[in-house]
């Protein structure tokens, strides 16, 4: 990816703490870093959030810079205060009322910086009966719908494969964020509150079962592969034992499978002439596309699906993603440094930008790598007080 060394990056100058720890809150601030946020990254002193020093700690907290800071000492508090009065943005993502019960409340913060926007993660929001709740990704995967769908219909609900409650919500909350900063802007330089909770990250991506449910009073069930109404569309088995995605719904691209597969009869035939027949016979239909499929090995009918213009793709394991050239010509696996593990390749930028593009600036902070860099230079703190402050487990 090109970039125009005249142009700074979109949130230049944009001041970050991110108070968060796993993966959410976490994921958020690293994509505001990596398009030119300065983020520091706040932990406990001495042990640091639960997965320090992790892989996924330091995929998801690379490109920012780190301190430690004890919430329950007041000293801490007043650390962490000063950094908030410099800062146009704090992430957190501790169970909501946390904050409030540190005497460090959103509002009190606003009172010496009326323009922070502080963007809160929690698994249930920070109203509603359940906002006390603890809350993960797979408890917010079961509580937003999408476990009770995942799975076959003679078999019990399964967990997705990634974790799609976390990523969705810190995408949503590095959205609100932008959306909360620009209303500062045109709004008289008043910060706000964003929040963001787990299950609603999902559940924004329910599509109709809401409206489903309400016409017909029936959930969506389990269905394994099958999308209801979505047909011609499975994954099946070639010659030599890959699995093969298609998905030809509409009636153009039916056509043109029916071209690969050197069938025209199948739009003769009375059962799949038009989306609403094939619908209604889609274990037959299917049946005919998964023999054609079984008939050749995974090199040959990717080759006559991507020739007629049909959508398909292997199954892919993380191993067929590692080595595949689409992917790093996207530049979709970069290597980022590790204390720990060395040069740990990990997903690259998301989203694109053609002039501004993101970047990952350095690896994730060590504990307390940068509290004299930050602590001294942001805040003033002499080097005698920050001996102090960490002999005292303050730092």
């Amino acid at each position: 990816m090109t970039t125009d060394n005249h142009l700074l990056p979109p949130l230049d100058g944009i001041v970050v703490i991110n108070a968060g720890q796993i993966l959410a809150a976490p994921h958020c601030a690293t994509m505001l870093a990596e398009f030119g946020a300065d983020v520091i990254k706040v932990e406990r002193p001495g042990t640091g959030e639960p997965n320090h020093g992790t892989i996924s700690y330091v995929q998801e907290n690379r490109s920012q810079r780190g301190v430690t800071c004890n919430l329950a000492d007041p000293r801490g508090k007043d650390l962490f205060r000063r950094l908030c009065e410099r800062a146009d943005v704090l992430i957190e993502n501790f169970r909501p009322g946390t904050l409030e019960k540190m005497d460090l409340a959103p509002d009190s913060l606003r009172e010496l910086n009326p323009g922070l926007v502080v963007t809160r993660v929690s698994g249930f929001g920070q109203t509603g009966p359940y906002r006390e709740r603890a809350g993960f990704d797979r408890v917010a995967l079961g509580f937003a719908g999408m476990t009770y769908t995942t799975g076959w219909a003679d078999g019990p609900p399964v967990r997705p494969g990634y974790m799609v409650a976390d990523y969705s919500a810190g995408v949503f909350a590095a959205m609100g964020t932008l959306m909360a900063l620009r209303a500062r802007d045109v709004n008289g330089g008043a910060g706000q509150d964003v929040d963001v909770a787990l299950y609603e990250a999902i559940w924004k991506q329910s599509g109709t079962h809401a409206s489903q449910f309400f016409l017909t009073g029936e959930n969506r069930e389990r269905s394994g592969n099958y999308w209801p109404g979505v047909v011609p569309a499975e994954q099946w088995q070639t010659a030599d034992a890959h699995h093969l995605i298609i998905n030809a719904t509409t009636q153009g691209t039916f056509v043109r499978l029916v071209e690969a597969m050197q069938r025209p009869d199948l739009l003769t035939d009375e059962r799949f002439e038009v989306h609403r027949d094939r619908r209604r016979n889609y274990e037959s239909l299917h049946e005919i596309v998964g023999e054609w499929i079984g008939s050749m090995t995974l090199e040959q009918v990717q080759h006559l699906l991507d020739k007629c213009g049909v959508p398909a793709t292997k199954v892919y394991a993380t191993s067929d993603v590692m080595g595949d050239e689409h992917y790093q010509a996207r530049e979709q696996i970069v290597d980022v440094p590790s204390e720990q593990h060395g040069d740990l390749p990990q997903p690259g930028i998301t989203p694109r930008l053609s002039k501004t593009p993101g970047a990952v600036k350095h690896r994730a902070p060590t504990l307390g790598e940068h509290n004299r860099e930050i602590y001294g230079e942001m805040l003033g703190v002499s080097d005698e007080d920050l001996v102090e402050l960490s002999a005292d487990g303050v730092i």
